[in-house]
């Protein structure tokens, strides 16, 4: 693939059309394992200053190579994201992260600016927090505590670390504030724009990849109903999870991806399954025969998984799980990447 020169911010820096051209060579050799909050806490620990692992580390002695965090809660300069991890420690993670070759990838789960509720408490508020709109102020000033902290993520050198941010995701669902139900899809290309923006021309953000990642489609009209255009896009990606059968989950993956790959292929851009899992993982062979039977060869860049929160919420095994032995043979398999491979 033809890396296009333009990026969505025009004026990103060279390291972000470097992480882009990275991510591209993924795809050529296999593709990324990626996983959430992976280093910020595991099934029975949290991170500490002392103390650098991961469940993935646990069960395979390597680190994934793509690492995702969220920033909700930063709108509100809180000093813990919503799953309780400290932003200074999240800072130190990424930072750590990069140092070693890993990917950056940020979602931003946002509290309902109108109704002061949750990601989840779907009171309209898209229209309101644009530029006219009775909340436009307050979204200027979450936005700018966004920036504040995108900012900081520097290297040993003072460089800004490039980052794949994925904000608004699953759009085309019905369960965030942002998703259709609750905002028209021009309402939605106007905010994606907006903060795009906004985050480039007034608040001087340059160190970003911008993913647009809708939740399981069945079309490629679905996929790009709430599509902001080429111009402001630079990855394309998808949210699935299993939530019946491995039959069934497997033929609904292998249609989202020949959607996904056939749009990625007609825009020219990268692509990646930017969320996916199975809850519990009560499937023994998940990771060869399910996940990776279904998607090797399609050219997607990464698989992200989700996080581990406990016994009862996690998708990736830890040690001893029912799951975990695959998943060693699963990360022995030459055309999956994990950290050990970043020299792609």
């Amino acid at each position: 693939m033809d890396t296009p020169l333009f990026l969505a911010d025009r004026h990103a820096l060279p390291q972000v059309l470097a992480l882009k051209q990275k991510i591209e060579r993924l795809s050529e050799k296999g593709y990324a394992f990626g996983h959430q909050d992976t280093t910020s806490y595991g099934v029975g620990w949290r991170h500490d200053q002392d103390k650098y692992t991961s469940d993935v580390f646990k069960v395979v002695g390597d680190f994934p190579l793509v690492y995702g965090f969220d920033i909700g809660q930063i709108e509100h300069q809180k000093d813990k994201n919503l799953d309780n991890v400290p932003f200074n420690d999240m800072r130190a993670l990424i930072q750590k992260a990069h140092a070693d070759g890993g990917i950056i990838t940020i979602s931003w789960h946002a509290d309902n600016p109108v109704s002061k509720g949750d990601s989840w408490e779907v009171t309209p508020a898209v229209q309101h927090i644009l530029k006219g709109g009775s909340h436009f102020r307050i979204y200027k000033e979450w936005l700018k505590r966004v920036a504040n902290f995108l900012l900081s993520l520097k290297d040993k050198n003072g460089l800004l670390i490039p980052v794949a941010f994925r904000p608004f995701h699953e759009m085309n669902g019905a369960w965030f504030w942002w998703g259709n139900p609750h905002c028209s899809s021009a309402a939605y290309k106007a905010l994606w724009g907006q903060t795009l923006l906004m985050l480039a021309d007034e608040f001087g953000v340059h160190n970003l990849l911008y993913v647009y990642a809708p939740n399981l489609v069945f079309t490629e009209a679905e996929y790009l109903m709430n599509y902001p255009g080429d111009h402001g896009v630079d990855m394309l990606g998808l949210d699935l999870y299993q939530h019946g059968t491995a039959k069934a989950f497997k033929k609904i993956l292998k249609t989202n991806v020949e959607v996904l790959k056939v749009i990625a292929e007609n825009l020219n851009k990268p692509y990646a399954l930017t969320e996916i899992g199975l809850d519990k993982l009560n499937e023994a062979q998940w990771w060869s025969e399910i996940l990776d039977h279904t998607v090797v060869g399609t050219g997607i860049a990464w698989v992200l998984l989700w996080r581990n929160d406990s016994e009862k919420h996690f998708f990736v095994p830890y040690p001893d799980q029912l799951s975990a032995r695959d998943f060693k043979i699963f990360s022995q398999m030459p055309h999956i990447l994990f950290l050990s491979d970043k020299k792609v």
